[in-house]
């Protein structure tokens, strides 16, 4: 299937710069899949569509302050990935400064060597003391925004969700920053059950699709965990003949990656590179919640497998149309 299908013209207006002033006033375009029925709702009253009973899987990956720039020369150093002995991958800019033995000293006096430059061209670099340099990067570093986010108006802790705990993503699952606790509060209410997974946010997700087929694009793989709590609220939801509702791609492809022969969630800490494309068969979701993705990237790709290329498309055309916001900082879509 050629990559250029999954392609479509966004006016730049368009492309959300900061987040909405309240996260569940964001806008939602639902689609209703059996009805063929498309709404427009504000995020808050997505409580409406759920049933008692029904289970809200959510990816509580926290987002690392992973952009740094290096103290002697400015150079820019996005921490990618922990390694062993210390070491971590990154992406670096410019990469010709970035060459094996050269060093480069941080913010707050550290020193990192470059140890190995990898066929991806991403780099292997190590602090000279042999220490963690995660501790500097939480200090100095910035929250890794997209680059499309020129703006740096919004306060760092906008581009977490409200229910983060475990530190590792270079990205944030965006899909959940729409959640806030009144939207909690009312599902609750509702008896609609909620439990996490945790998938650390890489380059498998945001990485574009620079082949001309989407058959020839390889994911970089990524960890998750599923916990024995969250495994044993899926089973139970799936035998009381309950919906399964994931919150962004990062949750549908653990949960998706998670699922065995039987039906049910493999616990504990797992990889995978699971990219899903048109003719995958859901095994693990019912509905799903998702923002506006780029053209021609992974994401869009794993939405249209879910609904249909050509009916995405056409949701997307209406959002524009309408005037929605799209990417990171953008407005929600729920398909049912």
């Amino acid at each position: 299937m050629k990559t250029e299908l999954f392609d479509f013209n966004l006016p730049e207006r368009l492309i959300a710069q900061t987040p909405a002033e309240r996260r569940s006033g964001s806008r939602l375009l639902i689609y209703d899949r059996k009805l063929d029925r498309v709404e427009h709702r504000q995020f808050s009253d997505i409580v409406e569509y759920f049933a008692p009973g029904d289970l809200l899987i959510l990816n509580s990956s926290k987002v690392i302050p992973a952009r740094i720039f290096t103290a002697d020369t400015g150079y820019e150093i996005l921490f990618v990935k922990q390694l062993a002995n210390n070491c971590f991958e990154a992406m670096v800019r410019p990469g010709r400064r970035f060459k094996p033995g050269k060093r480069h000293q941080l913010p707050g006096g550290r020193v990192v060597e470059v140890v190995d430059v990898l066929a991806s061209g991403l780099r292997v670099l190590q602090a000279v003391d042999g220490l963690d340099v995660l501790p500097v990067f939480r200090e100095f570093g910035e929250m890794p925004l997209p680059p499309y986010i020129t703006s740096r108006a919004s306060s760092p802790d906008r581009y977490q969700t409200v229910y983060s705990s475990l530190e590792g993503s270079i990205a944030a699952p965006t899909a959940g920053l729409h959640f806030d606790d009144q939207v909690f509060a009312a599902l609750a209410k509702k008896q609609v059950a909620v439990a996490e997974v945790v998938l650390h946010v890489g380059l498998g997700t945001f990485k574009p699709i620079e082949s001309d087929s989407i058959s020839e694009h390889r994911m970089h793989e990524e960890i998750f965990y599923v916990s024995e709590k969250t495994a044993e609220l899926f089973k139970q939801t799936r035998q009381a003949g309950h919906r399964v509702w994931a919150c962004g791609t990062t949750s549908v492809r653990t949960l998706e990656s998670a699922i065995d022969s039987n039906g049910e969630l493999k616990v504990g800490w797992q990889a995978t590179d699971c990219f899903i494309t048109p003719g995958y068969k859901f095994r693990a979701i019912d509905c799903f919640i998702t923002n506006f993705h780029l053209p021609r990237s992974t994401l869009i790709v794993l939405v249209a497998s879910f609904c249909g290329r050509e009916k995405v498309l056409e949701l997307y055309e209406e959002a524009i149309a309408k005037e929605y916001r799209f990417y990171s900082f953008g407005d929600s879509m729920l398909l049912l």
